[in-house]
């Protein structure tokens, strides 16, 4: 190669995060859904094997007569991402749907309709820009993880479907979270100030819709009709996300250690 450039690709989805996403899938199977995984892995389960065998081996599971069961770490490590799920859904997914000219939150009206549908067709409009990326490499967050956790709230990972495991162990799922994490807005197209101006504004309005939550009785936080159940926190949890650059400890700690 003569007189060329050398460009550097930064990848957002790495071999850990790939293995960690899998992980949780399967702790999520073993420990809230109906799939028994056999030690001796059979038919589609085969795929699994080896990612069942570093599991075991790093002390996330451990085996029970015939079956693989979730250790103590492993729940831990579970709950962990459960939290952080939780503040997704309450915290990070209300930047779904911003209007950056207008400066308008379309989760601002988001107990004006009363149904999915209706909900749908309001944020299916392009002024709405979809900001989680930037807020998450604002806050030096993982930005994959918020995709990866997006796909969790899509049900793109349906382990009732037939032949799941191949999908969860296949390219594609992965490929299309790196596309989403490259091509997403990033904090620079915004602007610091703009980015300071629009989180703040965010956690003004998620401050105000646990509010209402609360005193409507409701427990789903801004999963739009997701079938999802996360652990709940009080309004009061929530109020140092006033500060724009404040950022969860639950946040800061890696889920596996591969």
């Amino acid at each position: 190669m003569t007189g060329g450039v050398l460009y550097i690709t930064t990848m957002f989805l790495t071999d850990d995060n790939k293995k960690t996403f899998k992980a949780i899938i399967l702790l999520n199977e073993i420990v809230n859904g109906d799939h028994k995984f056999q030690t001796v892995a059979n038919g589609d389960d085969s795929v699994l094997e080896p990612l069942f065998i570093e599991l075991m081996s790093k002390g996330y599971v451990q085996t029970s007569g015939m079956y693989y069961q979730v250790t103590v770490k492993g729940q831990e490590v579970f709950d962990t991402f459960m939290k952080r799920y939780t503040e997704y859904l309450k915290v990070y997914d209300i930047f779904s749907y911003v209007d950056l000219e207008k400066g308008e939150f379309a989760f601002a009206r988001y107990f004006d309709f009363a149904s999915d549908d209706a909900w749908a067709d309001f944020t299916n409009d392009e002024r709405f820009d979809d900001l989680r990326i930037a807020v998450a490499l604002f806050k030096k967050i993982d930005p994959a993880e918020i995709v990866f956790m997006s796909f969790i709230n899509e049900n793109r990972f349906d382990t009732s479907s037939a032949g799941w495991q191949m999908d969860l162990v296949s390219d594609n799922e992965w490929d299309e979270i790196e596309e989403i994490c490259k091509t997403a807005i990033k904090p620079e197209e915004v602007g610091e100030d703009a980015m300071v101006d629009m989180i703040g504004q965010g956690s003004e309005l998620m401050i105000k819709l646990l509010e209402q939550e609360k005193e409507q009785g409701q427990n789903s936080g801004n999963n739009n009709g997701g079938d999802t159940v996360v652990e709940e926190e009080t309004v009061e949890y929530y109020e140092p996300y006033y500060d724009p650059y404040y950022v969860s400890p639950v946040w800061l700690l890696p889920l596996f250690l591969w």
